[in-house]
């Protein structure tokens, strides 16, 4: 996105925020298609029977309409939101699956010691319960470190890659870099622990 556009979309946002209703209307075409690539993004990683890119892009929309009173600072502000409304999305579904497959009954999920959170897509019938088990240690990460939180949050859950994640939390790639290899530390030993339980 060239830097016209960029600051037509924080405009849209900042007008959008302030309650121009036609604003909204106005917004959608621009950021749909990036909402698209990085549903489209996560999806291709995931279990295709949890939800479909489509629908987690729609259900996305429909939450932010609701969201019309934040003060939208720009793009990034607004990339970043939409990934933690993706997340919430996922571990949502996550959560139906594993009750209808479990009778109701969630389950701690026990990987083993080669779990990589980059390969979770790969586990096939126990994608809900690591969604659900990463989503809980992410909830535990972000009382330890905020920011490794975020990392994680956008690059698993929204699927930006180190660039865009750099640009939505305004920190260097390096940093991002770092903050993602501690954090996946983290979350196995996390995890491992939770097996352990």
């Amino acid at each position: 996105m060239n830097a016209t556009a960029c600051q037509e979309l924080t405009t849209l946002l900042k007008a959008w925020g302030s309650g121009e209703a036609s604003a909204f209307d106005r917004l959608i075409p621009l950021v749909y298609p990036e909402l698209k690539r990085i549903a489209r993004r996560h999806m291709r990683r995931s279990d295709s029977g949890m939800i479909q890119t489509t629908a987690l892009v729609h259900e996305a929309y429909l939450r932010l309409v609701d969201l019309s009173s934040v003060g939208w600072e720009d793009r990034a502000h607004f990339y970043a939101v939409s990934a933690r409304i993706m997340r919430g999305i996922l571990v949502d579904a996550a959560r139906s699956r594993s009750a209808q497959k479990r009778g109701g009954l969630l389950r701690r999920v026990n990987p083993g010691v080669g779990f990589d959170v980059e390969q979770v897509a790969d586990l096939g019938s126990q994608r809900a319960a690591e969604i659900l088990a990463i989503n809980d240690a992410l909830d535990h990460l972000a009382k330890v470190n905020q920011r490794q939180m975020q990392v994680v949050e956008m690059r698993f859950f929204a699927g930006l890659s180190v660039e865009e994640t750099a640009e939505v939390l305004k920190i260097s790639t390096q940093s991002v870099k770092r903050d993602w290899t501690l954090a996946k530390a983290w979350l196995r030993k996390e995890m491992r622990r939770g097996k352990d339980c």
